[in-house]
């Protein structure tokens, strides 16, 4: 009988100590990258300006959502770029999650809201969870000049919508 409150005990005290985020998140998140066309160049800054990846789509990246300091989420700023084709710059912020949130209010973890979580970094998520994206073509403006210069194009560079007007010269 003792012994089983001796257990009781420290399993109370253990629980105590515990956080919900900390123990159903994680301290890093998986972000799927992918781009239409593909084989586009990806790079990925901190919120220090830090460059951490570079690579090409389509790629997985996993990424800190804590910066290890007090109170620290991580932030990164996707960009993506190929020749011929717009870059898109892309924020991703962190926030806390659900866990962290309802976990500790339901289950009264003020331990887990205001020490363990906040440094483990497990109480944010990181937005978007994946990126798609889609890169335009860039529009060159073919402005003849009185000397006859032209501007040629590849193909794949010309808009869709622009393509029916196109007029075949060999």
């Amino acid at each position: 009988m003792k012994n089983l409150v001796k257990l009781i005990v420290v399993s109370c005290a253990l629980l105590s100590l515990v956080a919900c985020a900390t123990i159903m998140g994680d301290k890093t998140q998986l972000m799927s990258i992918n781009s239409t066309p593909s084989d586009a160049v990806v790079k990925i800054k901190d919120e220090k300006g830090m460059e951490i990846f570079t690579g090409k789509t389509p790629t997985n990246v996993t990424l800190q959502k804590a910066d290890g300091s007090y109170w620290g989420g991580k932030d990164y700023i996707v960009t993506i770029s190929k020749d011929g084709y717009e870059t898109q710059v892309i924020p991703v912020v962190s926030s806390p999650n659900g866990w962290y949130i309802a976990g500790n209010l339901v289950f009264g973890g003020l331990i887990g809201w205001f020490i363990v979580d906040p440094l483990t970094g497990a109480m944010y998520n990181l937005s978007p969870e994946q990126i798609n994206a889609s890169l335009s073509t860039k529009v060159s403006h073919n402005n003849t000049s009185i000397d006859g210069n032209i501007s040629i194009l590849l193909l794949e560079d010309v808009p869709l919508q622009l393509r029916d007007k196109m007029t075949r010269i060999n």
